[in-house]
């Protein structure tokens, strides 16, 4: 049974009348000014167009939540070199499962390719390493973890931002605030995409009048393709390859900042993975030593680059790559 400071700390919370607010947990300081963040998120949210009606769904029953906290808060205790990132993600099972969905979905891969000119291989790499090919999106609220992280004050700005488009995105009912289930740091959905992005670029390409990157494969899919295309996806270029670099190679040349045309690496002696020369295009590219000097070598180009704006490691976007090729 509620205790008389419970109850007094509860209707303190409920005299926000048109965002009722349940606290939930312990009645800790933390909770009274978690109420207050959320009156100001709401007075913003209202000025852009959320009904008092959304607001109030997607605030009841949430409260900070100490494993988003936990998670955001986590320092790892080692880097992984590139042969663990590259061999932790590049398993046979996720090769295999991607080639056999590739198959299944090859008539809308295809409608897709035919919208957006871009490569249904990456589009299925990157839906396969960002979710394991919906196999998991993320058991998260995501207002409630976008509120927690917006409320914490490491990068308030920032999440509140998220916070107000995921809220946006309730008011347009492209999902029910039940179904808005994501990452602890907000990312939603088969494409793992932050709100913010959702809004600008997540596609309704079953035309059931509703973005759902959620339920629909073909919604998630165009998603993505919709986010390489805007992001500059060239679709006559390949995103790079692995190479040989020429004995003496200066690894001080290394790097994305060091781009040059392929001409002139060629003319340096750099070659194919497998040692044969490769063709002369009008393009320039980087070279790349993930492993360092001894390790592998990969020529990018500017898809690489543009695989880089769906996550800006270097590690990711080869890891893309590498698994693209081997679902072609």
């Amino acid at each position: 049974m509620a205790t008389t400071a419970a109850m007094l700390h509860r209707r303190n919370l409920l005299r926000f009348a048109a965002l009722p607010l349940l606290a939930g947990g312990s009645a800790s300081a933390a909770s009274t000014s978690f109420s207050a963040f959320l009156e100001g998120v709401a007075a913003e949210a209202r000025r852009g167009g959320v009904s008092d009606s959304t607001l109030r769904q997607a605030f009841s029953i949430i409260q900070p939540n100490n494993k988003v906290l936990e998670l955001d808060r986590r320092q790892p205790e080692f880097t992984l070199t590139w042969a663990q990132y590259r061999d932790g993600r590049l398993s046979t099972q996720r090769i295999e499962r991607g080639r056999q969905l590739f198959t299944e979905n090859q008539m809308l891969l295809d409608a897709i390719w035919q919208r957006f000119q871009v490569s249904p291989r990456i589009i299925m790499a990157i839906w396969g390493l960002e979710t394991n090919y919906g196999g998991f999106t993320g058991n998260f609220n995501v207002i409630e973890a976008l509120a927690t992280l917006a409320w914490d004050g490491r990068r308030s700005e920032f999440f509140r931002k998220e916070l107000l488009a995921a809220l946006r995105i309730l008011e347009a009912r492209d999902v029910t605030p039940d179904r808005m289930r994501g990452s602890y740091a907000g990312a939603m959905g088969n494409p793992q995409f932050m709100p913010t992005s959702f809004e600008r670029l997540a596609v309704d390409f079953d035309g059931d009048g509703h973005r759902d990157i959620w339920g629909s494969r073909a919604d998630s899919l165009a998603s993505i393709a919709n986010y390489l295309s805007r992001s500059g996806w060239r679709e006559d270029e390949r995103w790079g390859r692995e190479v040989l670099l020429p004995s003496g190679f200066d690894p001080g040349l290394a790097g994305r900042s060091t781009r040059r045309p392929l001409r002139e690496w060629l003319r340096q002696g750099v070659r194919a993975a497998d040692g044969s020369e490769l063709q002369v295009f009008d393009m320039e590219a980087s070279i790349l030593l993930p492993g360092g000097p001894s390790g592998q070598a990969f020529m990018v180009y500017q898809n690489f680059n543009v695989i880089r704006r769906y996550n800006p490691s270097d590690y990711y976007a080869l890891v893309i790559g590498l698994l693209s090729d081997q679902l072609a």
